[in-house]
Protein backbone atom coordinates (compact mmCIF):
# COMPACT_ATOMS: atom_id res chain seq x y z
CA UNK A 1 0.00 0.00 0.00
CA UNK A 2 1.09 3.59 -0.65
CA UNK A 3 0.57 6.59 1.61
CA UNK A 4 -0.85 10.06 1.06
CA UNK A 5 2.17 12.18 0.08
CA UNK A 6 0.90 15.44 1.54
CA UNK A 7 0.06 13.94 4.93
CA UNK A 8 3.66 12.72 5.26
CA UNK A 9 5.13 15.96 3.88
CA UNK A 10 3.08 18.03 6.35
CA UNK A 11 4.60 15.90 9.11
CA UNK A 12 8.19 15.82 7.86
CA UNK A 13 8.65 19.31 6.40
CA UNK A 14 5.60 21.41 7.37
CA UNK A 15 7.22 24.83 7.03
CA UNK A 16 9.06 24.19 3.76
CA UNK A 17 7.71 26.14 0.79
CA UNK A 18 5.94 23.65 -1.45
CA UNK A 19 4.36 25.71 -4.21
CA UNK A 20 4.64 29.27 -5.49
CA UNK A 21 1.70 30.17 -7.74
CA UNK A 22 2.98 33.07 -9.82
CA UNK A 23 -0.39 34.15 -11.21
CA UNK A 24 -2.21 34.34 -7.85
CA UNK A 25 0.84 35.31 -5.81
CA UNK A 26 0.15 32.50 -3.30
CA UNK A 27 3.12 30.85 -1.59
CA UNK A 28 2.14 27.77 0.42
CA UNK A 29 4.18 25.47 2.61
CA UNK A 30 3.51 21.74 2.97
CA UNK A 31 1.30 22.16 6.04
CA UNK A 32 -0.84 24.71 4.22
CA UNK A 33 -0.94 22.62 1.04
CA UNK A 34 -2.20 19.64 3.00
CA UNK A 35 -4.87 21.80 4.68
CA UNK A 36 -5.98 23.29 1.38
CA UNK A 37 -6.14 19.79 -0.12
CA UNK A 38 -8.28 18.60 2.81
CA UNK A 39 -10.64 21.51 2.22
CA UNK A 40 -10.82 20.72 -1.49
CA UNK A 41 -11.54 17.06 -0.73
CA UNK A 42 -14.39 18.11 1.60
CA UNK A 43 -15.80 20.31 -1.17
CA UNK A 44 -15.56 17.50 -3.72
CA UNK A 45 -17.25 15.05 -1.35
CA UNK A 46 -20.49 17.01 -1.75
CA UNK A 47 -20.69 15.71 -5.34
CA UNK A 48 -20.87 12.08 -4.16
CA UNK A 49 -17.82 11.02 -6.11
CA UNK A 50 -17.15 7.30 -6.04
CA UNK A 51 -14.08 5.22 -6.76
CA UNK A 52 -12.94 5.58 -10.35
CA UNK A 53 -15.01 8.70 -11.16
CA UNK A 54 -13.22 11.10 -13.47
CA UNK A 55 -12.94 14.82 -12.72
CA UNK A 56 -11.71 17.02 -15.58
CA UNK A 57 -10.04 20.42 -15.55
CA UNK A 58 -9.72 22.84 -18.47
CA UNK A 59 -7.45 25.64 -17.35
CA UNK A 60 -3.96 27.09 -17.28
CA UNK A 61 -1.45 25.81 -14.70
CA UNK A 62 -2.33 26.79 -11.15
CA UNK A 63 -2.23 25.83 -7.48
CA UNK A 64 -5.78 24.51 -7.97
CA UNK A 65 -4.45 21.75 -10.25
CA UNK A 66 -2.25 20.39 -7.48
CA UNK A 67 -4.93 20.66 -4.81
CA UNK A 68 -7.32 18.78 -7.08
CA UNK A 69 -4.68 16.18 -7.92
CA UNK A 70 -4.13 15.31 -4.24
CA UNK A 71 -7.73 15.76 -3.10
CA UNK A 72 -9.32 13.37 -5.58
CA UNK A 73 -7.50 10.20 -4.36
CA UNK A 74 -8.97 10.84 -0.90
CA UNK A 75 -12.30 10.06 -2.56
CA UNK A 76 -10.96 7.38 -4.90
CA UNK A 77 -11.48 9.62 -7.96
CA UNK A 78 -9.22 10.32 -10.94
CA UNK A 79 -7.94 13.62 -12.37
CA UNK A 80 -8.35 14.28 -16.10
CA UNK A 81 -6.40 17.40 -17.16
CA UNK A 82 -7.68 18.58 -20.56
CA UNK A 83 -5.51 20.05 -23.28
CA UNK A 84 -6.87 23.57 -23.75
CA UNK A 85 -5.09 23.84 -27.09
CA UNK A 86 -7.45 21.29 -28.65
CA UNK A 87 -10.54 22.30 -30.60
CA UNK A 88 -14.02 22.02 -29.10
CA UNK A 89 -14.68 19.02 -31.36
CA UNK A 90 -11.53 17.24 -30.12
CA UNK A 91 -12.33 18.03 -26.49
CA UNK A 92 -15.91 16.81 -26.94
CA UNK A 93 -14.53 13.51 -28.19
CA UNK A 94 -12.42 13.14 -25.04
CA UNK A 95 -15.38 14.07 -22.83
CA UNK A 96 -17.56 11.50 -24.56
CA UNK A 97 -14.87 8.82 -24.20
CA UNK A 98 -14.06 9.50 -20.54
CA UNK A 99 -17.45 10.69 -19.17
CA UNK A 100 -16.13 12.89 -16.35
CA UNK A 101 -18.56 13.59 -13.53
CA UNK A 102 -17.31 17.18 -13.15
CA UNK A 103 -15.51 19.60 -15.48
CA UNK A 104 -13.80 22.54 -13.81
CA UNK A 105 -12.89 25.36 -16.18
CA UNK A 106 -10.98 28.63 -15.95
CA UNK A 107 -12.57 31.93 -16.94
CA UNK A 108 -10.51 32.10 -20.14
CA UNK A 109 -11.96 28.77 -21.21
CA UNK A 110 -15.61 29.40 -20.33
CA UNK A 111 -16.81 29.67 -23.97
CA UNK A 112 -14.97 26.45 -24.86
CA UNK A 113 -16.31 24.56 -21.84
CA UNK A 114 -19.86 25.70 -22.48
CA UNK A 115 -19.62 24.63 -26.13
CA UNK A 116 -18.72 21.04 -25.26
CA UNK A 117 -21.24 18.26 -25.65
CA UNK A 118 -21.53 17.48 -21.94
CA UNK A 119 -25.28 16.73 -21.90
CA UNK A 120 -24.66 13.23 -23.22
CA UNK A 121 -22.28 12.46 -20.34
CA UNK A 122 -24.20 14.45 -17.73
CA UNK A 123 -20.99 16.24 -16.80
CA UNK A 124 -21.36 19.09 -14.31
CA UNK A 125 -19.64 22.33 -15.40
CA UNK A 126 -18.10 24.42 -12.60
CA UNK A 127 -15.85 27.53 -12.84
CA UNK A 128 -12.55 26.94 -11.03
CA UNK A 129 -12.90 30.26 -9.19
CA UNK A 130 -16.18 29.06 -7.67
CA UNK A 131 -14.60 25.81 -6.47
CA UNK A 132 -11.62 27.61 -4.93
CA UNK A 133 -13.75 30.18 -3.07
CA UNK A 134 -16.15 27.54 -1.75
CA UNK A 135 -13.36 25.26 -0.52
CA UNK A 136 -11.53 28.12 1.18
CA UNK A 137 -14.66 28.99 3.20
CA UNK A 138 -15.17 25.49 4.58
CA UNK A 139 -14.68 24.93 8.30
CA UNK A 140 -11.96 22.45 9.24
CA UNK A 141 -14.59 20.40 11.10
CA UNK A 142 -15.99 19.39 7.71
CA UNK A 143 -12.66 18.09 6.39
CA UNK A 144 -12.55 14.40 5.58
CA UNK A 145 -9.82 12.14 6.83
CA UNK A 146 -7.19 11.36 4.18
CA UNK A 147 -6.85 7.84 2.86
CA UNK A 148 -3.60 6.87 4.54
CA UNK A 149 -3.32 3.60 2.63
CA UNK A 150 -3.75 3.97 -1.12
CA UNK A 151 -4.13 0.99 -3.46
CA UNK A 152 -1.09 1.26 -5.79
CA UNK A 153 -3.11 0.15 -8.81
CA UNK A 154 -5.85 2.76 -8.40
CA UNK A 155 -5.67 5.21 -11.31
CA UNK A 156 -4.51 8.68 -10.25
CA UNK A 157 -4.39 10.45 -13.61
CA UNK A 158 -6.02 9.99 -16.99
CA UNK A 159 -3.86 11.73 -19.61
CA UNK A 160 -4.96 11.74 -23.21
CA UNK A 161 -2.08 11.28 -25.58
CA UNK A 162 -1.87 10.95 -29.33
CA UNK A 163 -0.30 14.20 -30.39
CA UNK A 164 1.86 13.38 -33.40
CA UNK A 165 0.26 10.04 -34.21
CA UNK A 166 -3.48 10.61 -34.50
CA UNK A 167 -6.56 10.23 -32.30
CA UNK A 168 -5.92 10.74 -28.57
CA UNK A 169 -5.94 7.73 -26.26
CA UNK A 170 -6.48 7.98 -22.51
CA UNK A 171 -3.40 6.70 -20.70
CA UNK A 172 -4.22 5.47 -17.18
CA UNK A 173 -1.50 6.45 -14.71
CA UNK A 174 -1.77 4.58 -11.42
CA UNK A 175 -0.46 5.61 -7.99
CA UNK A 176 2.14 2.88 -8.44
CA UNK A 177 3.37 4.35 -11.72
CA UNK A 178 3.52 7.97 -10.54
CA UNK A 179 5.25 6.96 -7.30
CA UNK A 180 7.91 4.83 -8.98
CA UNK A 181 8.58 7.55 -11.56
CA UNK A 182 9.13 9.98 -8.69
CA UNK A 183 11.51 7.55 -6.96
CA UNK A 184 13.37 6.87 -10.20
CA UNK A 185 13.77 10.59 -10.79
CA UNK A 186 14.90 11.39 -7.26
CA UNK A 187 17.48 8.59 -7.21
CA UNK A 188 18.69 8.56 -10.80
CA UNK A 189 18.80 12.32 -11.34
CA UNK A 190 20.09 13.17 -7.87
CA UNK A 191 17.28 15.48 -6.73
CA UNK A 192 17.33 16.92 -3.21
CA UNK A 193 14.87 18.81 -0.96
CA UNK A 194 16.60 22.12 -1.68
CA UNK A 195 15.81 21.89 -5.39
CA UNK A 196 13.58 24.53 -6.93
CA UNK A 197 12.02 24.25 -10.38
CA UNK A 198 10.19 26.90 -12.40
CA UNK A 199 7.51 24.82 -14.12
CA UNK A 200 6.15 26.23 -17.37
CA UNK A 201 5.21 22.96 -19.07
CA UNK A 202 1.40 22.52 -19.12
CA UNK A 203 -0.11 20.28 -16.46
CA UNK A 204 -2.24 18.50 -19.07
CA UNK A 205 1.05 17.01 -20.29
CA UNK A 206 3.04 14.37 -18.43
CA UNK A 207 6.10 16.62 -18.69
CA UNK A 208 4.35 19.29 -16.64
CA UNK A 209 3.37 16.96 -13.81
CA UNK A 210 5.77 14.03 -13.81
CA UNK A 211 9.19 15.25 -14.89
CA UNK A 212 9.81 17.46 -11.85
CA UNK A 213 6.58 18.68 -10.20
CA UNK A 214 5.47 15.46 -8.50
CA UNK A 215 8.97 14.10 -7.78
CA UNK A 216 9.80 17.36 -5.99
CA UNK A 217 6.56 17.33 -4.00
CA UNK A 218 7.31 13.77 -2.86
CA UNK A 219 10.84 14.82 -1.91
CA UNK A 220 9.87 18.11 -0.23
CA UNK A 221 11.27 20.52 -2.81
CA UNK A 222 9.73 23.68 -4.24
CA UNK A 223 7.74 24.12 -7.45
CA UNK A 224 7.20 27.57 -8.98
CA UNK A 225 4.04 27.34 -11.10
CA UNK A 226 3.84 29.51 -14.20
CA UNK A 227 0.37 30.00 -15.67
CA UNK A 228 1.87 29.41 -19.09
CA UNK A 229 5.26 29.90 -20.71
CA UNK A 230 6.72 33.32 -21.41
CA UNK A 231 10.48 33.32 -22.01
CA UNK A 232 11.19 36.72 -20.44
CA UNK A 233 9.11 35.95 -17.36
CA UNK A 234 10.67 32.49 -17.02
CA UNK A 235 14.17 33.96 -17.02
CA UNK A 236 13.18 36.51 -14.39
CA UNK A 237 11.56 33.88 -12.16
CA UNK A 238 14.50 31.50 -12.51
CA UNK A 239 16.81 34.16 -11.07
CA UNK A 240 14.35 35.56 -8.52
CA UNK A 241 13.46 32.16 -7.02
CA UNK A 242 16.96 30.72 -7.49
CA UNK A 243 15.84 27.78 -9.62
CA UNK A 244 18.22 24.84 -9.38
CA UNK A 245 16.91 22.50 -12.10
CA UNK A 246 15.32 23.20 -15.46
CA UNK A 247 13.09 21.22 -17.82
CA UNK A 248 11.63 22.45 -21.11
CA UNK A 249 11.22 21.27 -24.68
CA UNK A 250 13.92 22.41 -27.17
CA UNK A 251 11.71 25.15 -28.65
CA UNK A 252 11.30 26.74 -25.21
CA UNK A 253 15.06 26.63 -24.55
CA UNK A 254 15.59 28.30 -27.92
CA UNK A 255 13.11 31.08 -27.09
CA UNK A 256 14.82 31.55 -23.73
CA UNK A 257 18.20 31.93 -25.44
CA UNK A 258 16.74 34.60 -27.73
CA UNK A 259 15.60 36.85 -24.86
CA UNK A 260 17.44 40.16 -24.51
CA UNK A 261 18.61 39.35 -20.97
CA UNK A 262 19.87 35.82 -21.61
CA UNK A 263 23.53 36.76 -22.06
CA UNK A 264 23.66 38.63 -18.75
CA UNK A 265 21.39 36.29 -16.79
CA UNK A 266 22.59 34.69 -13.57
CA UNK A 267 22.36 30.91 -13.83
CA UNK A 268 24.68 30.25 -10.89
CA UNK A 269 22.01 28.41 -8.86
CA UNK A 270 21.14 26.00 -11.71
CA UNK A 271 22.57 22.50 -11.22
CA UNK A 272 21.47 21.04 -14.56
CA UNK A 273 19.11 21.53 -17.49
CA UNK A 274 17.27 18.69 -19.19
CA UNK A 275 15.24 18.77 -22.38
CA UNK A 276 12.84 16.31 -23.93
CA UNK A 277 9.65 15.99 -25.94
CA UNK A 278 11.48 16.13 -29.26
CA UNK A 279 15.04 15.69 -30.60
CA UNK A 280 17.40 18.50 -29.58
CA UNK A 281 19.55 20.30 -32.21
CA UNK A 282 23.25 20.11 -31.36
CA UNK A 283 23.70 23.89 -31.49
CA UNK A 284 21.31 24.22 -28.54
CA UNK A 285 23.62 22.13 -26.36
CA UNK A 286 26.48 24.53 -27.04
CA UNK A 287 24.36 27.62 -26.28
CA UNK A 288 23.87 26.40 -22.72
CA UNK A 289 27.28 24.81 -22.30
CA UNK A 290 28.72 28.27 -23.00
CA UNK A 291 26.85 29.40 -19.87
CA UNK A 292 28.62 26.60 -17.94
CA UNK A 293 25.32 24.75 -17.57
CA UNK A 294 25.09 20.94 -17.70
CA UNK A 295 22.55 20.64 -20.54
CA UNK A 296 21.38 17.19 -21.61
CA UNK A 297 18.72 15.26 -23.48
CA UNK A 298 16.10 13.20 -21.69
CA UNK A 299 13.63 10.68 -22.99
CA UNK A 300 10.22 9.51 -21.93
CA UNK A 301 6.61 9.08 -22.92
CA UNK A 302 3.26 9.34 -21.18
CA UNK A 303 2.97 5.55 -21.03
CA UNK A 304 6.33 5.05 -19.30
CA UNK A 305 7.78 7.22 -16.60
CA UNK A 306 8.13 9.66 -18.32
CA UNK A 307 11.66 9.71 -16.90
CA UNK A 308 13.23 6.56 -18.34
CA UNK A 309 16.97 7.32 -18.66
CA UNK A 310 19.70 9.11 -16.73
CA UNK A 311 23.04 10.56 -17.84
CA UNK A 312 25.71 11.79 -15.42
CA UNK A 313 26.74 15.42 -15.86
CA UNK A 314 30.40 14.54 -16.37
CA UNK A 315 29.51 12.41 -19.42
CA UNK A 316 27.33 14.94 -21.26
CA UNK A 317 30.01 16.12 -23.70
CA UNK A 318 31.64 12.71 -24.12
CA UNK A 319 28.27 11.14 -24.93
CA UNK A 320 26.66 14.10 -26.68
CA UNK A 321 23.13 13.29 -27.80
CA UNK A 322 22.84 10.25 -25.53
CA UNK A 323 19.91 9.94 -23.14
CA UNK A 324 22.09 7.72 -20.94
CA UNK A 325 21.22 4.43 -19.29
CA UNK A 326 17.99 3.13 -17.77
CA UNK A 327 16.85 4.71 -14.50
CA UNK A 328 17.47 2.83 -11.25
CA UNK A 329 14.18 0.88 -11.20
CA UNK A 330 13.84 0.31 -14.93
CA UNK A 331 15.02 -1.91 -17.76
CA UNK A 332 15.43 -1.09 -21.44
CA UNK A 333 16.42 -2.98 -24.57
CA UNK A 334 16.60 -2.43 -28.31
CA UNK A 335 15.10 -5.21 -30.42
CA UNK A 336 14.77 -6.06 -34.11
CA UNK A 337 11.58 -7.04 -35.95
CA UNK A 338 11.87 -10.58 -34.58
CA UNK A 339 12.14 -9.33 -31.00
CA UNK A 340 15.83 -10.23 -30.59
CA UNK A 341 18.20 -7.77 -28.92
CA UNK A 342 20.38 -5.85 -31.38
CA UNK A 343 24.15 -5.47 -31.08
CA UNK A 344 25.90 -2.20 -30.12
CA UNK A 345 25.71 0.25 -33.00
CA UNK A 346 22.70 -1.46 -34.58
CA UNK A 347 19.28 0.17 -34.66
CA UNK A 348 16.28 -1.40 -32.97
CA UNK A 349 12.96 -0.52 -31.37
CA UNK A 350 13.13 0.64 -27.76
CA UNK A 351 11.26 -1.51 -25.24
CA UNK A 352 10.91 -0.55 -21.55
CA UNK A 353 10.03 -2.58 -18.47
CA UNK A 354 9.56 -1.61 -14.83
CA UNK A 355 7.11 -0.42 -12.19
CA UNK A 356 6.90 2.99 -13.90
CA UNK A 357 4.72 1.72 -16.79
CA UNK A 358 1.11 2.82 -17.22
CA UNK A 359 -1.88 0.52 -16.65
CA UNK A 360 -3.20 0.70 -20.21
CA UNK A 361 -5.47 2.85 -22.36
CA UNK A 362 -8.91 3.81 -21.11
CA UNK A 363 -11.66 1.89 -22.95
CA UNK A 364 -9.10 0.60 -25.47
CA UNK A 365 -7.80 -2.90 -24.63
CA UNK A 366 -6.70 -3.50 -28.22
CA UNK A 367 -4.36 -0.49 -28.22
CA UNK A 368 -3.04 -1.61 -24.82
CA UNK A 369 -2.36 -5.11 -26.15
CA UNK A 370 -0.47 -3.67 -29.12
CA UNK A 371 1.93 -1.63 -27.00
CA UNK A 372 2.52 -3.96 -24.00
CA UNK A 373 3.84 -7.46 -24.68
CA UNK A 374 5.12 -9.85 -22.01
CA UNK A 375 5.42 -6.96 -19.58
CA UNK A 376 7.50 -4.85 -21.98
CA UNK A 377 6.24 -1.57 -23.41
CA UNK A 378 7.18 -1.21 -27.08
CA UNK A 379 7.63 2.50 -27.67
CA UNK A 380 7.74 2.75 -31.45
CA UNK A 381 10.99 4.71 -31.10
CA UNK A 382 14.16 3.56 -32.80
CA UNK A 383 17.37 3.62 -30.79
CA UNK A 384 20.95 2.40 -30.79
CA UNK A 385 23.33 1.85 -27.92
CA UNK A 386 27.11 2.03 -27.87
CA UNK A 387 29.56 -0.52 -26.49
CA UNK A 388 29.36 1.16 -23.09
CA UNK A 389 25.59 0.69 -22.92
CA UNK A 390 24.57 4.32 -23.48
CA UNK A 391 21.41 4.79 -25.53
CA UNK A 392 20.75 7.25 -28.36
CA UNK A 393 17.34 8.04 -29.84
CA UNK A 394 17.44 7.60 -33.62
CA UNK A 395 13.88 8.32 -34.78
CA UNK A 396 10.24 7.29 -34.65
CA UNK A 397 9.76 3.87 -36.24
CA UNK A 398 6.90 5.17 -38.36
CA UNK A 399 9.01 8.07 -39.71
CA UNK A 400 11.67 5.84 -41.28
CA UNK A 401 11.46 5.67 -45.09
CA UNK A 402 13.32 3.59 -47.68
CA UNK A 403 15.08 5.25 -50.61
CA UNK A 404 16.64 3.03 -53.23
CA UNK A 405 16.55 0.10 -50.82
CA UNK A 406 18.35 2.02 -48.05
CA UNK A 407 16.85 3.01 -44.70
CA UNK A 408 16.72 6.76 -44.15
CA UNK A 409 16.19 8.12 -40.63
CA UNK A 410 14.73 11.64 -40.85
CA UNK A 411 16.33 12.69 -37.56
CA UNK A 412 19.78 12.12 -39.05
CA UNK A 413 18.88 14.34 -42.02
CA UNK A 414 17.36 16.96 -39.72
CA UNK A 415 20.53 16.95 -37.60
CA UNK A 416 22.58 17.70 -40.72
CA UNK A 417 20.29 20.59 -41.63
CA UNK A 418 20.61 22.01 -38.11
CA UNK A 419 24.35 22.38 -38.68
CA UNK A 420 23.56 25.25 -41.07
CA UNK A 421 23.48 28.54 -39.10
CA UNK A 422 20.29 29.68 -40.86
CA UNK A 423 18.19 26.69 -39.74
CA UNK A 424 16.03 27.14 -36.65
CA UNK A 425 13.70 24.16 -37.17
CA UNK A 426 13.68 21.24 -39.59
CA UNK A 427 11.36 18.35 -40.35
CA UNK A 428 12.03 15.66 -42.95
CA UNK A 429 9.51 13.19 -44.37
CA UNK A 430 9.61 10.52 -47.04
CA UNK A 431 7.67 11.18 -50.24
CA UNK A 432 6.78 8.73 -53.04
CA UNK A 433 9.23 8.69 -55.96
CA UNK A 434 8.92 6.81 -59.26
CA UNK A 435 12.57 5.74 -59.40
CA UNK A 436 13.75 5.47 -55.80
CA UNK A 437 10.50 4.42 -54.10
CA UNK A 438 10.76 7.28 -51.60
CA UNK A 439 12.92 10.39 -51.29
CA UNK A 440 13.30 12.97 -48.57
CA UNK A 441 11.46 16.27 -48.42
CA UNK A 442 12.56 18.86 -45.85
CA UNK A 443 10.52 21.64 -44.28
CA UNK A 444 12.65 24.35 -42.68
CA UNK A 445 12.08 27.45 -40.55
CA UNK A 446 14.94 29.98 -40.65
CA UNK A 447 16.54 31.85 -37.78
CA UNK A 448 15.75 35.54 -37.57
CA UNK A 449 17.81 37.66 -39.94
CA UNK A 450 18.76 34.80 -42.26
CA UNK A 451 17.77 34.28 -45.87
CA UNK A 452 18.86 31.24 -47.84
CA UNK A 453 17.60 29.45 -50.91
CA UNK A 454 16.56 25.79 -50.79
CA UNK A 455 19.41 24.87 -53.12
CA UNK A 456 21.96 26.09 -50.58
CA UNK A 457 20.50 23.82 -47.91
CA UNK A 458 20.57 20.85 -50.27
CA UNK A 459 24.24 21.55 -51.04
CA UNK A 460 24.94 21.89 -47.32
CA UNK A 461 23.31 18.47 -46.70
CA UNK A 462 25.51 16.88 -49.36
CA UNK A 463 28.56 17.74 -47.25
CA UNK A 464 27.24 15.81 -44.26
CA UNK A 465 25.16 12.94 -45.66
CA UNK A 466 25.34 10.00 -48.03
CA UNK A 467 23.74 10.83 -51.37
CA UNK A 468 20.59 8.76 -50.80
CA UNK A 469 19.91 10.61 -47.53
CA UNK A 470 20.08 14.12 -48.99
CA UNK A 471 16.59 15.66 -49.27
CA UNK A 472 15.53 16.14 -52.88
CA UNK A 473 13.28 19.08 -51.97
CA UNK A 474 13.49 21.80 -49.33
CA UNK A 475 10.58 24.10 -48.47
CA UNK A 476 11.11 27.25 -46.41
CA UNK A 477 8.19 27.74 -44.00
CA UNK A 478 7.20 30.45 -41.51
CA UNK A 479 6.13 27.90 -38.88
CA UNK A 480 5.87 24.14 -38.48
CA UNK A 481 2.80 22.49 -36.89
CA UNK A 482 3.47 21.38 -33.32
CA UNK A 483 1.81 19.41 -30.56
CA UNK A 484 1.38 20.96 -27.08
CA UNK A 485 4.57 19.14 -26.09
CA UNK A 486 6.51 21.04 -28.74
CA UNK A 487 6.84 18.07 -31.10
CA UNK A 488 6.55 18.77 -34.83
CA UNK A 489 3.45 17.03 -36.19
CA UNK A 490 4.68 15.69 -39.50
CA UNK A 491 1.29 14.47 -40.68
CA UNK A 492 0.14 18.11 -40.70
CA UNK A 493 2.98 19.36 -42.88
CA UNK A 494 1.84 20.74 -46.26
CA UNK A 495 1.87 18.07 -48.99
Amino acid sequence: MLNDWLVKRSELSPDKTALIDVDSGKRVNYRELNQRTSAMAAYLKSFNLTRGDRVAILDFNSLFHIELLFALPRLGAVLLPLNYRLSSAELSGIIEDSSPKILFYGSEWAPTAESLNTNKTETILIPTEEAIKTAEKLDSDTFIDPVLDVDPENPWLLLYTGGTTGSPKGAMLSHRMVTWNALNTIISWGLNPDDVVVMAMPFFHTGGLNVFTLPLIKLGGTVVIMKNFDAEEYLELLQQEKGTIMFMVPTMYQLLAETKNFAAADFSAVRFCITGGSPCPENLYHLYWEKSLPFKQGYGLTEAGPNCFALADNLIKEKIGSVGKAVFYGRVKAVNEEGAAVLPGEIGELAIKGPHLFSGYWNNPQATKEIIKDGWLFTGDLVRHDKDGFFYIVDRKKDLFISGGENVYPFEVESALYKHPAVAEAAVVGMPHEKWGEVGRAYVVLNKGYKVEPEELIEHSQKHLARYKVPKEVFIEDILPKSPAGKIIKRLLPQ
